[in-house]
């Protein structure tokens, strides 16, 4: 059935020229604004000025080209608050959702500015019925009978869009363009990583102005940090039963607003201030010679299943915007999120690559990681490598030239994909979390998959003709435990999320070293401490593109919760004080990050070969030995035992070139790995492959420190649970 009209204003305002249908959204050009917004479904479509008082002058757009209605306003500038009001069928029952009660924001908003209430405004049916497209049952005829709107008008109630100044002096900026296999990452909160730091004003802590802030630069530079991966920074709302549980949606995988900054992250808090402060960012990270990464959310937006607000898509075109199940009235979800955004539709297809090009072009950014990315490659129901998404992003000559990071799973059948995204996606390698997790907490049988995950994961990637880099290497994220928790809690302890501790991940692959939380013993602590200077060196001398956890590099700690995803607070914050009474772990993280960056052994562009890289050559690439120091035998790869291996790097059989040709050469290195909770006797090799070996990386050592010289042949006692990194000097 249509929707009734609600009463409108009398018509007044600025002049009204037809405008263009492209680009979509509000664009300012210096004159005047340009609005432009696609719906196939709508009727009419009013677009709506908000003056600072509140009140609201419309205007009925009648130019409509390709389902794009569009108007230009020449003396409409920066600042000014708009919205929509799009009329047609509200039929659930047929997919549709139109309510023109509801000042709609502009999917391509560049800014929003004020906040929602939550009240009966923002929703499109009685909100006193448990299922609004159920609760009125049937009529005579036995046909599904859907409660009338209710008509609240949601002015007031809801954000409004903000039209921007778009011209920002970029002045030299570039962008680093650092190669993936010197890359590594950073993933940080904006402001979980900002809000207790002391050296930070208070009034730009947890904004991305104190991101830039030259402590921050610092602290990343003195890890040797190439890439900062930033937690979601598109608008996003705060979920309704999260308010009424005085929690927040911390971690922000809630959008409504893929074209813009989120307003609450700005300590500039005028309309549109966000979007200047945060290209100031930016282009501070890049003059430090640090890309930005941006962690975004395709998959679904935040307007939920059935029951949730209409706010923009909904009301705008409800079934090109969203994937509906086959009674239309339901959304598809395979996001674990209440709906899935239909990235088969051309629009929505336009809207995520237009978005991609504008956070490229406009706000500079370097890459994006593409969270439970899956979700975008599913066309009818299965995920599909060749999915139109991949085809235009392959295609695409901006977006295609950016670090492109995929989540290879979401919670839908078959969405397990790792491994198998396309040529041009890097990927999280869950596999190589999973490994790393399982060999240092000593279980069986894990070391031939574990020698396959230090060494790039070519059983993944090779095949499909990608490098080592491919391999996110992660083995701790904002999802899940923080290093020091996995080292010290084998149960999650999420009850602060008002959820009985259901909640989170139950199988976490972790091991609390005897204790469960925090102890006073000695021993314990200290075997926590190695055990995450083991997992850090690891992370550090495998093959592939190396990714750390804000804080992990000074032992932050969630008290055992491994989903604060609402704990916006000192639980999931930095705690910068740690960076005193954890100075040996930071210590130990910089060392570990300075040996990769001195060695490209470590950060090869090819994967080995395992064989001499020239004829009549002994020494191949890479060696795995048995503790003896004899080669592995297939029997030593099987056996049930299996903790501890030696790897021995070539450093003079690098076959890749440089980036101006020149042949590489590096040291070469014996990795000796102990996962054993017993010290084991390791026999440094003969055979020419070193007379003389020195200590470079010792987990022993509260800050990675060694003073060993080991002579070939002879014996290295290298202590339980530990890593030590010999380097050929002789």
């Amino acid at each position: 059935m249509s929707s009734s009209e609600s009463a409108a204003p009398p018509q007044s305002g600025p002049n009204v020229w037809p405008g263009r249908r492209y680009p979509l959204g509000a664009a300012y050009d210096g004159a005047g604004t340009n609005f432009a917004l696609f719906s196939e479904i709508a009727e009419k479509v009013e677009l709506c000025l908000i003056g600072k008082d509140g009140t609201e002058t419309r205007i009925r757009l009648d130019e409509v080209d390709g389902y794009v209605w569009h108007a230009y306003l020449p003396t409409i500038g920066p600042g000014q608050r708009y919205g929509y009001r799009v009329h047609g069928p509200y039929d659930p029952a047929a997919g549709h959702r139109c309510d023109p009660s509801k000042l709609l924001l502009d999917p391509y908003g560049k800014a929003f500015h004020g906040d929602f209430d939550f009240g009966p405004a923002l929703f499109s049916y009685p909100m006193d019925t448990d299922d609004a497209d159920e609760s009125d049952g049937a009529d005579d005829n036995g046909e599904a009978d859907d409660p009338a709107l209710p008509m609240i008008d949601s002015l007031g109630h809801t954000m409004t869009s903000v039209v921007i100044n778009p011209f920002f002096d970029w002045a030299a900026d570039r962008a680093p363009g650092t190669p993936y296999h010197e890359t590594v990452i950073y993933e940080a909160h904006v402001k979980g990583m900002t809000a207790t730091h002391p050296d930070i004003p208070e009034e730009l802590r947890g904004t991305y102005a104190g991101l830039a802030h030259p402590a921050i630069i610092e602290h990343l530079k003195s890890l040797n940090v190439t890439a900062i991966e930033l937690m979601p920074v598109h608008q996003f709302m705060h979920d309704r039963r999260l308010l009424e549980m005085g929690l927040r949606n911390y971690w922000g995988y809630n959008t409504f607003g893929f074209f813009a900054p989120h307003h609450d992250y700005a300590a500039n808090r005028s309309a549109g201030g966000a979007v200047a402060e945060f290209k100031a960012m930016v282009r501070t990270f890049h003059q430090a010679g640090i890309e930005v990464i941006l962690d975004v959310v395709y998959n679904h937006t935040a307007e939920g299943n059935h029951l949730g607000p209409t706010i923009n898509f909904r009301g705008i075109d409800n079934a090109a915007y969203y994937r509906l199940d086959d009674d239309l009235r339901y959304y598809r979800d395979f996001t674990g999120t209440g709906n899935s955004l239909n990235a088969r539709n051309p629009h929505t297809l336009q809207l995520i690559m237009d978005s991609l090009r504008y956070w490229v072009t406009e706000m500079h950014v370097d890459g994006f990681r593409f969270d439970l990315a899956s979700t975008l490659a599913r066309e009818l129901h299965e995920v599909d490598r060749l999915s139109a998404f991949f085809d235009l992003v392959q295609q695409d000559p901006i977006v295609s030239q950016v670090k492109l990071i995929a989540e290879p799973w979401d919670v839908g059948e078959g969405g397990y994909q790792v491994g198998n995204f396309p040529g041009l996606w890097t990927e999280w390698n869950g596999k190589y979390r999973d490994t790393v997790r399982d060999y240092w907490r000593s279980e069986p049988e894990t070391l031939g998959e574990f020698a396959s995950r230090l060494t790039g994961s070519s059983d993944l990637y090779e095949a499909t003709g990608r490098r080592p880099s491919a391999s996110i290497n992660f083995v701790t994220c904002h999802d899940g435990f923080t290093l020091r928790d996995l080292v010290s809690y084998n149960d999650k302890h999420n009850e602060a999320n008002g959820e009985d501790n259901q909640d989170g991940e139950s199988y976490n692959r972790s091991w609390n070293c005897g204790v469960e939380g925090p102890t006073d013993d000695p021993e314990i602590e200290a075997l926590r401490a190695r055990q995450m200077r083991n997992i850090f060196a690891t992370l550090m001398v495998s093959q592939g593109t190396p990714m750390i956890a804000h804080g992990d590099e000074m032992g932050r700690t969630q008290q055992g919760n491994n989903n604060v995803y609402c704990q916006d607070s000192e639980l999931s914050w930095m705690d910068w004080s740690q960076a005193d009474t954890n100075a040996d772990l930071l210590a130990f993280a910089r060392t570990a990050t300075a040996l990769r960056r001195n060695h490209p052994v470590f950060r090869r562009r090819r994967f080995f070969r395992g064989r001499p890289i020239r004829s009549g050559d002994e020494i191949r690439d890479i060696a795995w030995l048995a503790p003896s120091g004899q080669e592995m035998t297939q029997q030593d790869w099987d056996t049930h035992f299996g903790k501890c291996v030696m790897v021995f790097l070539n450093g003079e059989a690098i076959r890749e070139p440089d980036a101006r040709g020149e042949r590489v050469v590096d040291d070469s290195f014996l990795l000796c790995f102990n996962a054993h909770h017993e010290p084991v006797e390791f026999v440094t090799p003969n055979d020419g492959y070193a007379r003389q070996w020195t200590g470079e990386l010792d987990t022993n050592d509260p800050v990675g420190s060694s003073d060993a010289v080991v002579d070939a042949g002879a014996n290295l006692n290298v202590p339980g649970r530990s890593l030590i990194v010999l380097r050929k000097t002789l």
